[in-house]
């Protein structure tokens, strides 16, 4: 794997509604990296560094998150509005047909851009889609997420989002151990910063809405782009394991095993940065 320090490059795009920040570092076929709400392209950092000596790698902040700044007043954010976004982004970048991997809820965009404009993407891995949708308690899932989003309007973010971590790891696990501060280097802060100013737009306008999508499974399974779901080995019974779980049977493929649990693509970058390789390749 590559470890050599790459230039990152900050660029801006002005798509409707907002303005997309994006940053471009290394050199050859064009990856673009998607990550999930409430986090931004900073949580993929590490990873597009270990793949940066085999792809350019194209990560951003989704619409109305960190520092893509909306131009409108905020509104509720459905996939299709994030998805149309990337094949903004696809295009502007003008070098034909891309590599994709998306994370968490950008996992979720990346499907739908996949299913819509299969021309623009060559290979897609999505890691842990949140797809409540697709799953058999599908209205124990709504009622869930509904009681997330309820517990923010009467009781603010905090509240809320130890609920939402909870779905995530499983309803009956243990929090996951949040990080020391003071160990934690200065890129790392800035970026739980960014996601902690992030968490009210998140609860208030992309949860409930983006939890309602479901992919377009007859379009994935018959149009061109080979898709690869990833699942964590430590992950449990939550939401984006099931889910995960759920798609690759539904697709017809095997799910890959990811070292670590839904944080896993953020934390053992070079194990995960050779599986996307391998997967994409």
């Amino acid at each position: 794997m590559n470890d050599i320090q790459t230039e990152v490059e900050t660029r801006m795009l002005q798509v409707p509604g907002a303005r997309l920040h994006y940053e471009v570092r290394g050199a050859g076929p064009v990856l673009l990296m998607i990550p999930g709400a409430p986090a931004d392209a900073g949580a993929l950092a590490g990873l597009a560094a270990c793949l940066a000596g085999r792809y350019t790698v194209v990560t951003y902040d989704q619409r109305g998150l960190s520092r893509s700044t909306l131009t409108e007043p905020p509104a509720d954010q459905n996939v299709a509005v994030f998805s149309d976004d990337a094949h903004r982004l696809l295009a502007a970048l003008g070098d034909g047909p891309a590599y994709v991997v998306g994370n968490s809820g950008g996992a979720l965009t990346a499907l739908d851009l996949a299913a819509r404009h299969p021309e623009q993407v060559r290979a897609l891995v999505v890691h842990e889609p949140p797809l409540p949708e697709l799953l058999p308690d599908r209205d124990h899932w709504r009622a869930v997420f509904q009681d997330v989003y309820d517990t923010y309007r009467d009781q603010g973010a905090g509240a809320a989002m130890g609920k939402f971590i909870a779905t995530v790891a499983g309803l009956d696990a243990a929090p996951p151990a949040m990080p020391d501060p003071s160990q934690l280097p200065p890129e790392a802060l800035e970026a739980m910063g960014r996601i902690q100013g992030n968490l009210d737009h998140f609860l208030a306008h992309i949860l409930l809405p983006v939890l309602r999508f479901a992919p377009d499974i007859t379009a994935l399974r018959s149009g061109p782009v080979p898709v690869a779901v990833g699942v964590g080995t430590a992950s449990g019974d939550g939401v984006p394991a099931l889910s995960a779980r759920a798609l690759a049977e539904r697709l017809g493929v095997e799910p890959l095993a990811f070292p670590g649990d839904h944080q896993g693509l953020a934390i053992d970058v070079v194990a995960c940065a050779e599986i996307i390789h391998t997967a994409l390749a």
